[in-house]
């Protein structure tokens, strides 16, 4: 994997992983590497890794079994999508909108490029 500079690498690993679920590459109750065979695979440290799982836990993606490992939770494809929804309005789309502006691009254009996507 290779690591962007303007982001920590735990949150890095945790975009890779909400990705796969926004993918359907994992669903509902999909096990998850442990922290260290992802620690490994990935050749960081595994508190990266804790905290990416950490992190994951408190927005409810994933969950652990004492001694057995880590799962995604239910409906773990909503969650994922209010999670980046909510990521994309609070961090990208203002700085797009603010972007757009300094440009002088206005609504309209972006609304036409919208609606062709």
């Amino acid at each position: 994997m290779d690591f962007r500079k303007h982001q920590p690498i735990y949150m890095q690993i945790a975009d890779v992983i909400l990705s796969d679920i926004l993918e359907r590459k994992i669903s509902d109750g999909d096990r998850i590497p442990s922290v260290r065979e992802l620690a490994i695979s990935l050749e960081v440290n595994p508190n990266t890794v804790q905290r990416s799982y950490q992190w994951l836990q408190d927005v409810q993606i994933i969950f652990q079994k004492r001694g057995i490992g880590f799962f995604l939770s239910d409906k773990v494809y909503e969650k994922t999508m209010e999670v980046r929804k909510e990521e994309y309005l609070r961090d990208e789309l203002p700085n797009t909108l603010r972007t757009g502006k300094l440009l002088n691009v206005g609504i309209e254009t972006i609304a036409n490029i919208y609606e062709k996507l």
